[in-house]
């Protein structure tokens, strides 16, 4: 299974449509994860034309993409894979110890907020940010990330520059 995460798009200010290098990962997407930001729903209505979407609210979304179908967190299995996400998971110092006692259940919690990048493991859970593909703030590159899960594994989990 093939999942692209996203995050923090924040149209319309910064996503104005899919940028080109985004959607040549999307084509090969199995499901879309987008950990909130969105800001507005039809983001969500264009990823859903590539694969199924799963999305949370962050707290720049409004009733429209909670409306939409963003909860808070949401916890899914990813082909045996136990998988959480939730837009802003707290201050740096401590977290994948607090997303462990938050997601018990979860071996992948999937966030967003701060625009960087991670891909850390601590705590018996494996917490992942993709950064954001339009809204880099003091990162290099614009960024999304790609999941390869297979019988209930994390096979790869990669983060993917989109911008120069």
């Amino acid at each position: 299974m093939r999942v692209v995460v996203l995050a923090d798009t924040h149209a319309p200010r910064r996503w104005k449509t899919c940028p080109p290098r985004v959607a040549e990962h999307l084509r090969d997407a199995d499901l879309v994860l987008h950990a909130g930001d969105v800001c507005v729903p039809s983001v969500l209505d264009e990823l859903a034309a590539f694969a199924p979407v799963v999305a949370v609210c962050g707290n720049n979304d409004g009733p429209d993409v909670v409306a939409w179908g963003a909860p808070e967190t949401v916890e899914l299995d990813l082909d045996g894979l136990p998988v959480a996400m939730i837009h802003d998971s707290g201050q740096a110092k401590g977290r994948t110890a607090r997303m462990a006692r938050r997601f018990p259940n979860a071996r992948l919690v999937v966030f967003g907020h701060s625009h960087i990048p991670l891909d850390e493991t601590g705590d018996g859970v494996r917490i992942f940010n993709p950064g954001s593909p339009t809204d880099r703030r003091r990162q290099p590159h614009g960024t999304i990330g790609l999941l390869d899960v297979e019988a209930g594994e994390l096979v790869s989990a990669r983060i993917v520059p989109v911008t120069d």
